[in-house]
């Protein structure tokens, strides 16, 4: 189960194709970077709320069968983005893509961890994280090619075939397990400080890394005024090295305490962001591909026992929910970071220009994700007899 789960991970991750092709949109329909936002909230928002109800779902109605569910709806949101004749219904074909990407990576821990505890979980978590990050890693590089050739609509034309060929490949796997025990998920296990810690730090490193997701492509292909090719190479460099710390992490994981793991991952990612708010039109490029394989090596650390930890603090029946809630926590930093980073950046930019916005935003980020660290660092000593 761990490779189809991996697989549909790596297909919705597949959407880092989409920002860099951000520019291009915003050409296509008159639209300033701040009202781009809106391209990502109505995907990341949707799929958020279907992450943890999608997962909790399954837990019941059973994992594989809304798997491929999220497949299916997956396929037709890349149908209707890249046939939108308008803004606002490339906005609708995003709500419904993230329907379908929010159902696969609801249920996508769940199969990656069925009949796993102890450090086989961590591993596998690890493993399920290489996946996204691969995902996240491919997506600019191939999206860049593809803007630059036939035109922002082909990052959606692209992803149809993979979402159908996921589909069939789910149809083909039989469900070993999968939603065995059901447990309704009651408030109580949710509101747990097991939970909502883990939740919470995940919520901020998320939110912050936005940033990037957002205002480096801007930066990359508007100021710099490099190819969409170019920056996506550039811009592939925070999810691989998210891919390259995750499965790092699922091994340190049952060797290192967890919240130590996820203190050193978050000062990193301070650190990477703080560095990424002092670029400019002079800084050389090697400096600042360091800066972002350091911002996605930090969140990798993280994320993977950030995840094992949320996912043993729910019972065997709910490990659905438990999924969900982690894509949850996730998405929402995602969403509220790209709006409060979007009024930083647009207010500032009225004032100052680019360069002082573009600053500013990194800097809010890089103070968020250390206030984190620090306060994950915090907790452990607090809890120590």
């Amino acid at each position: 189960m761990k490779w189809i789960a991996a697989a549909g991970a790596f297909v919705v991750s597949l959407d880092s194709m989409v920002n860099i092709g951000l520019p291009a949109m915003a050409a296509t329909f008159g639209a300033p970077p701040e009202r781009v936002r809106w391209i990502i909230i109505c995907y990341v928002g949707t799929y958020a709320v279907t992450s943890f109800v999608g997962g909790a779902a399954a837990d019941r109605l059973g994992h594989l069968a809304v798997f491929r569910a999220g497949a299916v709806l997956s396929a037709a949101g890349f149908t209707v983005c890249a046939t939108a004749p308008s803004f606002g219904a490339l906005l609708a074909g995003r709500a419904l893509q993230g329907l379908g990407g929010g159902l696969v990576y609801g249920t996508a821990p769940a199969l990656a961890t069925l009949g796993a505890g102890g450090p086989a979980r961590a591993r596998r978590v690890g493993f399920l994280n290489a996946a996204i990050g691969l995902g996240f890693a491919a997506g600019p590089l191939a999206a860049g090619v593809l803007v630059d050739v036939f035109g922002w609509r082909a990052v959606f034309h692209a992803r149809v075939p993979l979402a159908l060929g996921l589909f069939a490949w789910a149809l083909a796997v039989r469900a070993v397990g999968a939603g065995a025990s059901p447990r309704l998920v009651a408030a109580r296990d949710v509101l747990r400080g097991a939970v909502l810690g883990p939740g919470a730090a995940s919520f901020v490193a998320n939110a912050s890394i936005f940033a990037i997701w957002l205002l480096l492509p801007f930066y990359l292909v508007s100021a710099r005024g490099l190819s969409a090719t170019v920056g996506g190479a550039l811009f592939m460099l925070t999810p691989l090295g998210l891919a390259a710390a995750a499965p790092i992490a699922g091994r340190l994981g049952a060797r290192v305490a967890q919240r130590g793991l996820m203190t050193a991952g978050l000062a990193l990612e301070a650190a990477a962001l703080a560095a990424l708010s002092r670029a400019d039109t002079a800084t050389p490029l090697g400096a600042l591909a360091l800066a972002l394989f350091g911002a996605g090596f930090g969140l990798g650390l993280f994320q993977v026992p950030n995840m094992t930890a949320v996912l043993a603090a729910f019972p065997a029946g709910q490990q659905g929910a438990a999924g969900g809630f982690t894509f949850l926590a996730r998405t929402l930093g995602v969403v509220t970071g790209v709006m409060v980073l979007a009024e930083v950046f647009a207010a500032r930019r009225a004032q100052a220009g680019f360069q002082p916005a573009y600053a500013e935003a990194f800097v809010l980020a890089a103070a968020a994700v250390g206030a984190a660290a620090v306060a994950v660092l915090a907790g452990g000593r607090r809890r120590r007899p």
